[in-house]
């Protein structure tokens, strides 16, 4: 079980990302409420992540992010605060931050960019919780990830880098809906509009790729993402 340091000078909002995170990414959560506390329970403890709120009482996240830093340069930091301006996400990121969300948010999206940090850790170290498929049958075509390349017929076509990272979620998500906002974190670690356009570019040449096969298809979901539909 991965183990998280969650520092949220909010006892309300603290409590409630605590439980969400424990029950629905199977999470061990330590819960403090200030900068100096979070800091102890750091010195004390091993932690896969930590979600820092910016703004506290004697030590703020930013400050207590700086001095994780000196003793742990790995560890995944996620910054969480009230705001938004340009500088102080600058400030996140120079500081060692690898992610930063702005209140209000919905606990749904910082679960899964806890899930795509926790990812980029485990490739970089080169082991994962568990093995990930990269070989996929889909209809009359075969896709092997590690390649990028699609064969149909005798005849392959290669896939960049990001289409085929999106072209795997949406074979392991065969069927199902995969969500926009999981498909923006997970391959290009923000949901923002201009990295939502990009992605739409890549979902047309996936649908080209794969229109010789009147049973497969990629599908929009109104409202929610994308479906690849094999029948």
């Amino acid at each position: 079980m991965k183990k998280i340091l969650l520092v949220e000078d909010d006892p309300n909002l603290g409590l409630l990302l605590q439980d969400y995170l424990q029950l629905k990414g199977k999470f061990d959560v330590v819960l403090c409420t200030d900068g100096e506390e979070g800091l102890k329970a750091f010195s004390k403890q091993q932690f896969d992540l930590c979600i820092l709120d910016v703004m506290m009482p004697k030590k703020d996240g930013f400050t207590l992010g700086k001095e994780i830093r000196k003793t742990n340069q790995h560890v995944p930091i996620i910054f969480a605060t009230a705001k938004a301006m340009m500088e102080d996400k600058a400030s996140a990121y120079d500081l060692g931050g690898d992610d930063y969300i702005t209140k209000p948010f919905r606990i749904e999206e910082l679960l899964l960019r806890i899930n795509a940090l926790l990812k980029r850790v485990a490739a970089k170290e080169g082991v994962s919780n568990e093995p990930v498929q990269t070989q996929f049958q889909i209809g009359k075509y075969t896709f092997d990830y590690t390649t990028q390349l699609i064969h149909f017929n005798g005849q392959q076509q290669k896939l960049s880098t990001k289409e085929a990272e999106l072209l795997q979620l949406l074979c392991l998500k065969k069927n199902t809906v995969l969500t926009r906002e999981e498909a923006l974190l997970s391959i290009w670690h923000d949901d923002n509009y201009f990295n939502g356009r990009s992605m739409d570019v890549f979902l047309s040449k996936l649908r080209k790729y794969l229109k010789e096969d009147p049973k497969v298809e990629i599908l929009n979901v109104h409202g929610k993402g994308y479906k690849l539909l094999v029948n």
